[in-house]
């Protein structure tokens, strides 16, 4: 898909899309402010890294904590190599679970829990690794 031909970008572009696409400061911006509302409106979230890196995992996770004013969450299983990364943050339990695993694509998924099991969760992204810097 391509978003840089447009300044006009919604959460929905990137459902389709295996990794997070390159980004315009508009475009960022535009979706920074629709992802905000649906993260506020959330209970809870999983938050989903594929980074080539545990390092650069970790820290778009430590970046989306201040963002947003989240507590910290602790670092569980972490891999014992080095390579891409898959990370699942969880802010219900507090914990952070990597593995290495090839073969993904780059960005974050965000998924937004609500206690009401009568609303859906909804899944959004893959956000740049770096979008909520």
């Amino acid at each position: 898909m391509a978003l840089e031909n447009s300044d006009r970008v919604k959460l929905a572009d990137l459902d389709l899309l295996r990794s997070a696409p390159k980004l315009s400061l508009s475009q960022s911006e535009l979706l920074f402010d629709e992802v905000k509302h649906v993260i506020y409106k959330a209970d809870w979230l999983t938050i989903g890294v594929m980074s080539p890196s545990l390092i650069k995992g970790i820290d778009a996770v430590r970046k989306i904590e201040e963002k947003f004013k989240f507590k910290e969450m602790k670092c569980i299983t972490m891999p014992d190599s080095t390579g891409p990364i898959f990370l699942k943050a969880n802010q219900q339990t507090g914990e952070i679970h990597a593995r290495i695993e090839y073969g993904l694509g780059e960005g974050i998924l965000i998924s937004c829990h609500n206690y009401n099991e009568s609303l859906i969760t909804r899944t959004i992204g893959p956000f740049p690794l770096d979008f909520f810097n």
